[in-house]
């Protein structure tokens, strides 16, 4: 994820540490997927992990006790290390301004002697496997079994360490204005030259040529549908051919120095027809309205249920809410049958970023604002997405000077 220094992460412990209390916390680095037979996935770090040590390589741990922060290394291999090589101790150390590496075994008779010291421990507790579709990285879960066996209490740290990562620092936001600029240059290529593509592909494959060159990479797997696969909202196999007079729905990111831009626009592949432009200007005055509302201070329920009712005024607009079934039906039920998706997100190290469980707005929080009508019977979906930064006095979309025509 790269390119911050020592200090913010040291920054970011002693923050952690004065929330808990000085209560131990320990936490662990994701471990290597298996892609095929004896190939990972490529890596990718746990987030809350990345943000206390800056450490980008699998299976690392670190202890936070008061004002001491212990790194612990993973037992490599020497096959490992000739096939995939490694963080060393030293550099370890220099990346995260931690005070001390250790091995397993020596990690191990620490936390013994943390737990004659402490009844509780902090740690990131294992998700629910049952609330995803995928299978969990299991170091979490490992971790935690460990921890079991030498105290008598763990707490979940998510709560404190969602609330500081929900307000984001200068060098934070910094980054993020990176991977948003380099994201919005793209998006104007890939416009300027949406004519010559044959095949959805094209334009992922532009977008990733424009990321790798300037030493990003994607934040997420990109998006790119045309026509019905529009409706599909996480659609990414992105194969299909480009056909005139269809729409092209295109949710790409940049991650930039540890940070994601999440950025969509809906584009006409030849000529729009009144239809489609129509869609597109209830979606991207549904944005611009629901975007004038952030503001420090307003109420998140609040801010969601007057963007439900934009929304709804939106549908209205189109004549899709005319079925007498849809009359009979409640407000939300109505908007989830064109609407089916959240309106925001916190945005930062994670494409989909906590915000702290906040009830307000507040300063340094970035969000996403992303409004979409998907209407199947007519293979039309728009989705206009921008990134927006709460300011001190409202709001700056840090976007916003990629342009949303159709």
């Amino acid at each position: 994820m790269g390119d911050m220094n020592a200090d913010f992460f040291k920054g970011n412990r002693e923050k952690l540490t004065e929330a808990v209390k000085g209560a131990p916390v320990v936490l662990t680095a994701y471990r290597k997927m298996q892609r095929c037979n004896d190939e990972a996935w490529r890596f990718e770090q746990e987030a809350n992990f990345w943000y206390l040590t800056g450490v980008e390589a699998a299976d690392w741990q670190v202890i936070l006790e008061d004002e001491r922060t212990t790194l612990i290394a993973p037992d490599i291999s020497k096959i490992s290390e000739i096939f995939n090589g490694s963080l060393s101790p030293k550099e370890a150390q220099k990346i995260s301004g931690a005070d001390k590496v250790i091995t397993r075994d020596e990690a191990a008779n620490y936390l013994r002697e943390l737990a004659k010291k402490h009844r509780e421990v902090y740690t990131v507790l294992p998700q629910n496997a049952i609330d995803h579709e995928f299978s969990l990285n299991p170091s979490q879960t490992i971790l935690t079994a460990k921890l079991r066996k030498n105290f008598s209490k763990i707490k979940d740290v998510r709560p404190f360490l969602h609330k500081l990562r929900a307000i984001k620092q200068p060098a934070e936001i910094m980054m993020l204005r990176r991977a948003i600029n380099l994201t919005r240059s793209a998006f104007e290529m890939v416009k300027a030259e949406l004519p010559n593509y044959t095949f959805e592909y094209e334009i992922q494959a532009r977008f990733s040529y424009e990321f790798e060159r300037a030493g990003a990479t994607h934040a997420y797997d990109p998006i790119v549908a045309s026509g019905q696969n529009a409706i599909t909202l996480h659609y990414n196999s992105n194969r299909a051919g480009l056909k005139q007079g269809n729409l092209v729905l295109i949710d790409v990111g940049a991650r930039y120095g540890g940070y994601s831009a999440d950025i969509t626009r809906t584009y006409a592949y030849g000529e729009a027809n009144k239809r489609q432009n129509a869609v597109h200007t209830a979606v991207k005055n549904a944005q611009n309205d629901i975007i004038k509302m952030i503001k420090p201070g307003l109420a998140i329920n609040e801010y969601l249920k007057k963007s439900d009712e934009i929304m709804h005024e939106a549908l209205k607009s189109l004549n899709l809410l005319q079925d007498q079934v849809l009359q009979e039906r409640s407000l939300q039920e109505n908007l989830r049958e064109y609407f089916p998706h959240a309106v925001s997100h916190g945005l930062g190290i994670e494409t989909h970023d906590p915000l702290g469980n906040s009830k307000t707005f507040q300063p340094g929080m970035v969000l996403t604002v992303e409004p979409g009508i998907y209407i199947k019977k007519e293979n039309i979906g728009v989705r206009l997405e921008d990134d927006i930064l709460v300011t001190e006095t409202g709001h700056e979309n840090l976007s916003g000077q990629l342009a949303d025509d159709l």
